[in-house]
């Protein structure tokens, strides 16, 4: 995070309380996120060896949120020190890698989880020869491969932009420069415009499709439609916020000199930062969402923790229940 100059463009020390209400965040981002990723687990593998397609896609996500997790006491401890990197330079490196990469690693694997559910009930026939459990591990492979390698060259580009050795301020770059905008604006587009894109247009068919279903009730309706609308509810209030001033920052460092960028960046430092800061709770709704939602998966958390047999759900139309 070099700014290539002695004079500082956004004074984060003057924030001190901003650095508190951050932490906070994060800390109940870290202690719900551990739970909940951890108690649905077990139920998962369940699903999975039954050779459910949706539980090889929950997996993935509960692994990318779990290593996330795993290192958000690091931010935890930098907004404590009020954006002070006291710790070795490579934990920032760490840090912001499994950050980055969790976020853009959710977004596509709930796409490809809208994607399966679209298949499934829009294209029933179809959909058992290309819903099978081999596509969706090379699915799951190639979303992790993709991120991983686009985030390590980033990495290594960047890395005079990572850690600031005066400031000591980690993935804090006031100004941005020219490779970052770029960067941000490809982020914006191929990391979560088109993937919401695609999850918007699966979820209309779902929806187009369960209006016109005679098979299905209108509690059922209701149920598909609810969960439909909370998945990108959350996909909105958890990314786009990030993304909008992500996009709002890039455009405007083309049109404006540095003083003027400086002036609009230490306005805008204090909501962009809680923007990003609330992209970490994903890690909590996503157990929520995909898995108390899914009729299946609350039979399986009843077998594990309650060591007892239940009833399976209905058959008919389980697909739309697993949504």
């Amino acid at each position: 995070m070099a700014n290539n100059t002695t004079d500082i463009c956004v004074n984060i020390e003057e924030k001190a309380l901003f650095s508190d209400f951050l932490m906070g965040i994060y800390i109940v981002a870290f202690i719900f996120g551990l739970v909940f990723n951890l108690i649905i687990f077990a139920p998962i593998i369940q699903q999975i060896r039954r050779k459910n397609v949706l539980g090889i896609y929950l997996v993935h996500l509960s692994v990318s949120d779990l290593l996330y997790i795993i290192t958000m006491p690091l931010w935890i401890f930098y907004y404590h020190k009020d954006h002070h990197w006291t710790l070795p330079n490579w934990s920032c490196d760490l840090a912001g890698f499994f950050y980055y990469s969790n976020m853009y690693i959710s977004i596509y694997l709930l796409c490809c989880i809208s994607v399966d559910r679209c298949l499934t009930i829009s294209y029933p026939f179809q959909a058992k020869v290309l819903r099978r459990t081999r596509y969706a591990w090379a699915a799951c492979a190639f979303v992790f491969l993709f991120i991983l390698v686009v985030h390590t060259a980033m990495l290594k580009l960047d890395k005079e932009e990572v850690y600031d050795n005066e400031t000591r301020q980690c993935y804090e770059t006031y100004p941005i420069n020219d490779r970052i905008a770029l960067f941000n604006l490809l982020r914006v587009g191929l990391g979560f415009a088109v993937p919401f894109v695609i999850l918007a247009v699966c979820y209309m068919r779902i929806w187009a499709e369960v209006r016109g279903s005679t098979g299905l009730d209108e509690r059922g309706k209701r149920k598909v439609k609810r969960l439909g609308m909370a998945v990108i509810s959350i996909f909105c209030v958890c990314f786009f916020p990030y993304h909008l001033l992500l996009a709002v920052r890039s455009v405007v460092f083309y049109f404006m000199d540095r003083p003027t960028n400086c002036s609009f960046e230490d306005k805008l430092h204090f909501t962009f930062a809680g923007t990003l800061a609330l992209s970490s709770l994903n890690c909590v709704v996503d157990p929520i969402l995909y898995m108390l939602a899914s009729n299946g998966v609350r039979d399986d958390m009843r077998v594990c923790y309650r060591r007892r047999p239940v009833q399976s759900s209905q058959p008919i139309h389980t697909a739309l229940t697993k949504l």
